[in-house]
Parts: structure tokens; C-alpha cells; sequence
């Protein structure tokens, strides 16, 4: 059979026109703009400051949201380690935390006057007058404790030695534990079952509408874009102790509510908290860096910061980019979340 030569030019036509179409489809894509350009991006060190900077909050003391409220108890809450424990009377209250955060709860629902004994960390102006009843490493001291003769002890899962806790509670002291770990997620938690805890509920509330703007305010301090600069929080007491704060240090949530990086994180440091080398940081290498005042006063301030190893040869160190704030405020969270992002954004960045 003789092939149909007219057909097959035709057919060879139409394949011909279909291909050039295709051609012309794909070549004409590669100049078309995208729908969406996105955010414009800068560099990473676009607004960031030079030089060691010092972040505090506007005012040096707690700013309650009641005045005095009267206490609806008893209430029955849950406690970590003791489980269901009902609260009769919040008359003499202690408040032992890590951070100052419970303290700091307390005064702001508005019961300062019941505090009569606080940790280190609960350092702000109208707690200053009162006892300490920690020791060195925010460990408590039952005989410090015992001796104010308090009604309701508030502490965390991390509030060390278990023992003394244990000996307090065996004493008759109500004790209330909390978890200890720190973070934006959870804040209302924390302040929810602090003044589920006191018998003042509706103060908790309260309080917990006031962070939420508070930290609304605070998201508008930081550039957008921000360039998304890396940062890394360093905790240091003295040259033998010094640990970079990862993923669940809480810093991370802060770095992310500054519109940074978490420098530990993006180089594959994975626990809250792990032993600084000069490696990790160098690996890391960091825009920013933040650090307890305190702390980086055992080393002598903000210049021994950048004495330690590794750190003079990143980016921080070259710009000298340490940002130091109180430590009853940079890790604490709760109500005082919304300022402490704020006046770092206003340390961090131009």
C-alpha cells in the first residue's frame, strides 16, 4: 500500500505548530513576573544596632490589674507532683520560682499584700522589702520558708531540693507546684492557674487580656521585614558556666517574636540547654546576642561577653552586638511578656 504523502505533510504541519506553541508557552513563562512577590527581603543586618545595648522594661515595678482583691476560697486546682490539693487560705503566700514569674503573678493579679517571703529572681520594687527564702542556685530553704509561717507555698517541677518542698508540705504549708518550663504558649496557662490557685479567677483574666495587648503593641517595634537576623541567648555565671539556650530554653520563642533566627537552632543544637564551646558558636555564628545583666556582670559585662570563646569572630562579636537585660525579666514570661519583647526590639534593632 502506497503511503499517503499528503496526509503525512499535514500531520507533520500540525506536530510542527503544536511544538513552536509549546516552545513559545514555556519561553514566555520564564519572562512572566510571579502573582505574588512576597515581603522585600534585606539583609540580616539591615536595622540591627552596633554596640553592647541594655534592655529594661518602662517601669522598675509591677503595675497590678486589681487593687486587693478578696480571695473566693477554698478552691481545689492540680498540682504537679501532689495532685488535686484544695487552698484554703491565701493569707500568707510565698512564691518560689526560678525566674520570678510566679512572684511576679502574684503582685500583679493585685495580692502583693499577701506575700511574705519571695525568691531571688522576685527582685521589682514592691517585693524588694521582702525576705529571701532561696539560697544560691535558686535552691529553697525549708528553715527560711518555715520561719514566715506561711499559709500557701507556690512553687515549680523544678524548684530544688524536692525534699525541702516535701518537708514544707509535710509542716501543714498547702503547696501549689507549677511547671517550670517557660514559654509564649504558656503564659495563660500559668496565669490562669496562679489565680485559679488564690481564689481571684476573674483578676486572672483580666490580666491575661492585658498581656495579649501588651504583646500585640509589642510586634509593631519590630522591623518587617526584619531581615530575620540570627540570634543566640548565652547564660552565663562566671567563666565555668556557660550554656547556649536552644530549642524550649524559651529564648527560642523570644527570638522568634523579635523576628530573628535562633542561631543555636539553625546550627543543629538540639536540648534547651547546651555547654558553650567555641565550636558551637563559631558554628552558629550569631548577629545577636542576649544575656542576663547579672550574669554577664560575673564576667565582666558586656566586654567579657565578648571575650568568650569563639564569639569575637561572629558577627556579634565583630559589631559587638550584646544585648543584656535583667534576670527576673528575660526568661520570666507571664504578665510582663508584652514589655520585655518591646524593649528588646528597641535594644536590638535601629
Amino acid at each position: 500500500m502506497t503511503p499517503n504523502c499528503g496526509d503525512t505533510r499535514s500531520g507533520a504541519r500540525v506536530l510542527l505548530v503544536g511544538l513552536l506553541l509549546l516552545i513559545a508557552t514555556a519561553t514566555s513563562a520564564c519572562f512572566v513576573e510571579p502573582i505574588d512577590q512576597g515581603r522585600p527581603s534585606v539583609a540580616p543586618s539591615e536595622h540591627l544596632r552596633d554596640g553592647p545595648q541594655t534592655a529594661t522594661l518602662p517601669d522598675a515595678d509591677v503595675n497590678p490589674v486589681a487593687d486587693d482583691p478578696t480571695p473566693r476560697l477554698p478552691t481545689t486546682v492540680d498540682s504537679l507532683r501532689y495532685g488535686r490539693v484544695t487552698v484554703t487560705d491565701a493569707s500568707r503566700v510565698i512564691a518560689v520560682d526560678q525566674y520570678g514569674t510566679l512572684g511576679t503573678i502574684v503582685f500583679s493579679l493585685g495580692l502583693g499584700s499577701h506575700v511574705v517571703g519571695r525568691d531571688a529572681s522576685t527582685s521589682f520594687g514592691s517585693a524588694a522589702h521582702l525576705p529571701v527564702v532561696t539560697n544560691r542556685g535558686h535552691s529553697i530553704n525549708a528553715e527560711a520558708v518555715l520561719a514566715l509561717a506561711p499559709t500557701l507555698l507556690l512553687v515549680t517541677d523544678t524548684t530544688l531540693p524536692q525534699a525541702s518542698v516535701d518537708q514544707i508540705r509535710n509542716s501543714g504549708v498547702t503547696v501549689v507546684v507549677f511547671s517550670g518550663r517557660r514559654s509564649l504558649a504558656g503564659d495563660d496557662p500559668l496565669m490562669r492557674a496562679v489565680a485559679s490557685t488564690l481564689g481571684v479567677a476573674p483578676q486572672g483574666e483580666q490580666l491575661i487580656a492585658r498581656a495579649h495587648r501588651q504583646i500585640e503593641q509589642a510586634r509593631r517595634r519590630v522591623p518587617s521585614p526584619s531581615g530575620d537576623p540570627s540570634m543566640m541567648f548565652i547564660y552565663v555565671r562566671g567563666p565555668g558556666i556557660l550554656y547556649v539556650g536552644g530549642p524550649g530554653s524559651g529564648a527560642d520563642d523570644l527570638i522568634a517574636e523579635l523576628g530573628g533566627v535562633d542561631a543555636a537552632q539553625r546550627s543543629g543544637l538540639s536540648e534547651p540547654f547546651t555547654k558553650l564551646s567555641a565550636e558551637a558558636v563559631l558554628a552558629a555564628d550569631p548577629d545577636v546576642i542576649l544575656v542576663m545583666t547579672q550574669g554577664a556582670a560575673t564576667v565582666g559585662g558586656p566586654d567579657g561577653v565578648l571575650a568568650l570563646p569563639g564569639i569575637a569572630d561572629t558577627g556579634a562579636g565583630r559589631h559587638r552586638r550584646v544585648v543584656q537585660m535583667d534576670q527576673s525579666t528575660l526568661l520570666s514570661f507571664g504578665p510582663d511578656t508584652g514589655e520585655v519583647i518591646a524593649a528588646l526590639a528597641e535594644a536590638i534593632y535601629t
